[in-house]
């Protein structure tokens, strides 16, 4: 018998109804529309702020009626119900065409909840054709009851134009009233000892609560099910990843890593030391390793990954290299190239596949990957084209993960004859809850040290919203690099005025471009002997390829770009990252901008040029760049400023969240107890058999797309 939780909508609310909360909200089951938790809980006695209102969303206000006036329209016969409300500070008004007769409800001094679209009509902010729902002056209560029924918690739910607050929460009431006994996922013993309610009083209590502590102690509840049924799932996928059988990859003494490690020029950190070690132990297992290594931009991860690479050539496999754009794999190459020497270059054949290679030269590639000479690989996406076969795939290496989708990882995995080893690195540093969350089923490591010599980034911001003077004053700075031998980035969120690259917010303006900074920088006067070129994605790799190059060479003095540049271009000579309009990046992606500049043996600047005002969201998250050098502060205060993204889906940032209630950064105590308890449950209950109404939750939580997500990362 399955769980009421999966019952249809249709069968308890009716198919209209049902198809409404399908088209606004995807919900499906029982279950779906339960876990449609509130946004926040208003009161009667209380006002919402309207004073701040955001255009173009829709919104739920708890608001007073303040006048009420009918009037004929002048263009056309009817009239429209002008309604002023008010939080007692700021006014907001409502208008209903050919309605008059709302005015017999919509009085002077009633109250209620009103729910619509923000437009504007003459500078002047309104909700037109408004949901509402008043509240029942003639139901008050008159004596001792009057202040708790003012203080009685309405919940406000996300909501849409076509689906108020207050339907959800009758359509959930009705949802209440037809469940019976619904079994609790969290055994008894867990439950009590982490002091939560039972999970249908949770339910009852997070939708229906008579007074706040109540949801307090619903959130509680639910948000620890929530944490403790996805690290469950996460750790049944690592145990399922670990039944796999690989081909153990060992270095052999006197071999190709011996040989590669007497050549370096450089001591390894202790870090690269460690994790050398850790990805050495799951290479020579019969279990396929599944790593994430993450580390600070120019930590050595590709060294460490290259080691890796050395091992699986020496029992005659071979190693993908997967990289996001066609320079950061030209780079990869040259760099692999250089750091091997001639002999092991000549004995493994580093070899680049992209997109842009010609017929013959992609032909030529193709069968050196083919009959196995290539030992070491390198590419973009032209690694995954269905043509292109591998002779013993053994390492799969992606680098900057978040640069791709789960398909695109697997699809190179499929190419290995037996399951290939995985290893994930990622410039992003990420908080430990939240690779617990996201990655539960890898195991991760972190490379926190910077190699010896590395200087540390002076970062500054340059607020044009005070001091616009200080404009010219950039460019000035610059120069004075420039005239001690010096090379600097410039980069800018967009390509002329119509195309972006950054990571822009809809409502934010493009100032500047390459193609007009280009312009600026080669007419100014203290830039007059500068040679300055542009790189953008509009240019084919092959020019892509060119400028890095002179740009690396020394031949170009200042690079203007997009965030093509952003990932693993290195450059030691550069000393300067001017970024402008730097509030329309994101935190993460600052950081990695900011990593391009100090990697030689000149100490970086990075300018952050800013015309965003103080307090506001993009003037944050600039801020909170310049303050710190430390990935791993900066990603947690990322996450601060904007919400996660879905965690057991193939879009892991942006889009809707997969969490409901929990928050990996605000949660991460209550993260870490409940996967301690998934673990101690997991050896006991090793399939969860004892656990009927668990095993019920973790495969309800694991949808087939998730599954199928899970299986593949």
């Amino acid at each position: 018998m399955g769980s009421p939780l999966d019952e249809k909508l249709s069968n308890v609310l009716g198919g209209r109804t049902a198809a409404a909360f399908s088209r606004a909200f995807g919900l499906e089951t029982i279950g779906d529309l339960l876990a449609h938790y509130p946004r926040r809980y208003a009161h009667r006695g209380e006002l919402t702020d309207i004073s701040h209102v955001p255009l173009d969303e829709s919104v739920t206000i708890v608001a007073e009626v303040v006048s009420v006036h009918d009037r004929p329209m002048r263009a056309k016969r009817g009239s429209i119900l002008e309604v002023i409300i008010t939080d007692g500070k700021g006014l907001l008004t409502l208008t209903f065409f050919n309605q008059a007769w709302r005015s017999k409800e919509l009085r002077s001094g009633v109250r209620g909840i009103f729910a619509g679209k923000v437009g504007e009509y003459r500078g002047t902010r309104q909700l037109a054709h408004p949901d509402y729902e008043l509240f029942d002056v003639d139901s008050e209560p008159s004596s001792t009851d009057a202040a708790s029924w003012a203080k009685l918690p309405i919940p406000i739910y996300p909501a849409t134009s076509t689906v108020a607050s207050w339907q959800i929460q009758k359509a959930i009431g009705v949802v209440l009233d037809s469940l019976d006994e619904l079994p609790d996922p969290i055994p008894n013993s867990i439950r009590e000892s982490h002091g939560l309610i039972e999970y249908r009083m949770a339910l009852e209590q997070i939708h229906r609560p008579t007074e706040d502590p109540q949801w307090h102690e619903a959130r509680k509840a639910l948000k620890f099910q929530e944490a403790f049924v996805l690290q469950l799932a996460l750790l049944e996928q690592r145990e399922l990843s670990r039944q796999q059988s690989s081909n153990p990859r060992v270095a052999m003494p006197e071999g190709l890593l011996e040989q590669f490690d007497e050549g370096l020029t450089f001591i390894l950190t202790q870090a690269q030391v460690e994790v050398g070690e850790q990805i050495s132990a799951d290479l020579a297992s019969v279990v396929p390793m599944n790593r994430l290594l993450q580390g600070e931009v120019g930590s050595g991860k590709t060294l460490v990954a290259l080691r890796a690479m050395l091992a699986v050539a020496e029992s005659g496999g071979q190693s993908a290299l997967l990289a996001p754009t066609e320079v950061l794999a030209g780079q990869h190459l040259r760099s692999v190239s250089k750091v091997l020497g001639p002999e092991l270059s000549a004995k493994l054949r580093p070899t680049l596949i992209t997109g842009s290679l010609g017929v013959a030269e992609r032909r030529k590639a193709a069968l050196a990957v083919v009959t196995g000479d290539a030992k070491i690989v390198i590419g973009t996406h032209a690694l995954l084209n269905e043509n292109l076969e591998f002779f013993d795939l053994g390492l799969v290496v992606v680098d900057e993960q978040h640069r791709f989708g789960v398909e695109q990882r697997e699809r190179l995995r499929r190419k290995a004859q037996t399951p290939p080893n995985l290893l994930v690195l990622t410039a992003t540093p990420i908080p430990r809850t939240v690779a617990m969350t996201v990655f539960g089923d890898l195991e991760i490591s972190t490379i926190s040290q910077l190699p010896v010599g590395r200087l540390p980034i002076e970062t500054f911001v340059v607020p044009l919203a005070e001091k616009p003077g200080w404009s010219d004053r950039i460019w000035k700075r610059m120069s004075e690099e420039l005239a001690l031998g010096r090379q600097a980035f410039v980069v800018c969120p967009a390509i002329d005025a119509t195309n972006t690259e950054g990571e822009l917010e809809e409502t934010q303006k493009v100032t500047a471009s390459v193609d007009q900074v280009l312009e600026q920088l080669r007419e100014h006067p203290d830039l007059k002997t500068a040679r300055i070129e542009a790189m953008h994605g509009r240019l084919s790799g092959e020019q892509k390829d060119s400028i890095m190059q002179a740009f690396a060479e020394g031949r170009i003095d200042v690079l203007v770009a997009t965030t093509v540049i952003e990932v693993g271009v290195d450059v030691p000579n550069a000393s300067v990252m001017v970024v402008l309009d730097a509030d329309q990046f994101g935190v993460s992606q600052l950081h990695q901008l900011r990593g391009r500049v100090g990697r030689g043996t000149v100490p970086g600047l990075c300018l952050l040029v800013t015309q965003a005002e103080q307090g506001t969201l993009g003037r944050q998250r600039v801020e909170a760049v310049a303050t710190t050098l430390d990935g791993f502060e900066l990603a947690k205060k990322d996450l601060e400023l904007r919400r996660e993204g879905d965690v057991l889906g193939s879009s892991q940032s942006g889009g809707r969240s997969g969490l409901k209630l929990l928050r990996v950064v605000k949660d991460a105590d209550m993260i870490v107890e409940a996967r301690a308890a998934a673990e101690q449950l997991l050896v006991a209950d090793p399939k969860l058999t004892e656990n009927s109404a668990l095993r019920e939750a973790v495969d309800r939580r694991l949808q087939p797309e998730e599954r199928d997500f899970l299986s593949k990362s």
